[in-house]
C-alpha cells in the first residue's frame, strides 16, 4: 500500500531568515494526522539566508541527521565538535543523554539549503555521539548510497535505530529497485525533480509511505537529474 504525502500538504514556515517546510508536525505546525512514521519523526527542509541560524539549543535521545544540498552549514556542540557541513556529505548527532548544539550558515554571502532529520532511537540515556562523513557525488550517481544505518557500513554513519537511510541521484529514464523485507516500512522524499514509486508520480517536495510493499521501483522522469532520499524502517 501507497499513501502520498503531497509537498504541498507540508507545513510551512517563514521567518524571513529562515524558510522551513515540514513534513512532519514541528514547532508551531501540528498536525495529529502527520506525527510522524515509524521512528521517523521529523523531516525539515530548510533554507537559511547568509551568516543566520539557530543559537545553542538543546537535545536529548533522538538521532538527528543533517543533509546539505547547498551552501555551508556551520555546526557547534557542547561535545566539543566545530565542523562546517556541505554537500554530498551526512551528519549524525547522536543526542543521547543529552547534548547542546548550535546550527548557522556558514556563508556570510549566501543561502544554505538543507534536511534535518530526526529518527527516534531504539533506546534511551545513551551517551551522546557524533560522526560527519564526505562521500564522492558518484557514489549516489543511479544507485543507493546509504547515509546511516544501525549496522556499520562503510562511509555511513552509525544511529541507534533499526533504520536505514539512504539517498540516490537519478539521470533521467534510470529505474532503481530497492527490495523490502516482509516486516519493513519505507518512506521515500523527492528531493529534486521528479519520479514514479511503483507508478505513483512524485515530484520535489512529495513522499510516500510504503507499506506491505515487496520492493520500491522507482523510475527518474523528466530531463533533469532526479534525487530521492529513502527511509528504510522496522
Amino acid at each position: 500500500m501507497l499513501t502520498v504525502r503531497k509537498s504541498n500538504d507540508r507545513g510551512h514556515a517563514e521567518h524571513g531568515w529562515l524558510d522551513s517546510h515540514h513534513t512532519f508536525s514541528f514547532a508551531n505546525y501540528h498536525d495529529p494526522a502527520h506525527m510522524g512514521y515509524r521512528s521517523l519523526r521529523v523531516i525539515n527542509e530548510d533554507r537559511v539566508a547568509e551568516g543566520r541560524g539557530f543559537g545553542a539549543h538543546a537535545h536529548r535521545d533522538m538521532e538527528i541527521l543533517s543533509y546539505v544540498l547547498k551552501g555551508k552549514l556551520a555546526h557547534k556542540d557542547s561535545m566539543g565538535h566545530v565542523e562546517v557541513l556541505g554537500p554530498n556529505e551526512i551528519q549524525k548527532m547522536s543526542a543521547g543523554s543529552g547534548v547542546v548544539h548550535s546550527e548557522f550558515n556558514g556563508s556570510e554571502t549566501e543561502p544554505v539549503h538543507f534536511f534535518q532529520i530526526w529518527i527516534e532511537p531504539k533506546s534511551r540515556g545513551t551517551t551522546p555521539g557524533y560522526e560527519q562523513l564526505k562521500f564522492d557525488a558518484t557514489e549516489k550517481l543511479d544507485k543507493f548510497k546509504v547515509l546511516a544505518s544501525q549496522e556499520k557500513v562503510a562511509g555511513a554513519a552509525t544511529i541507534n535505530q533499526d533504520a536505514k537511510v539512504s539517498v540516490a541521484e537519478l539521470t533521467p529514464g534510470k529505474e532503481l529497485t530497492y527490495p523490502l523485507g516482509a516486516k519493513r516500512h519505507a518512506w521515500l522524499h523527492v528531493v529534486d525533480g521528479a519520479v514514479t514509486v511503483n507508478g505513483k508520480e512524485l515530484h520535489a517536495g512529495d513522499a510516500v509511505a510504503a507499506d506491505q510493499e515487496e520492493k520500491l521501483e522507482v523510475i527518474a522522469k523528466g530531463t533533469a537529474n532526479s534525487e530521492i532520499l529513502l527511509f528504510d524502517l522496522a
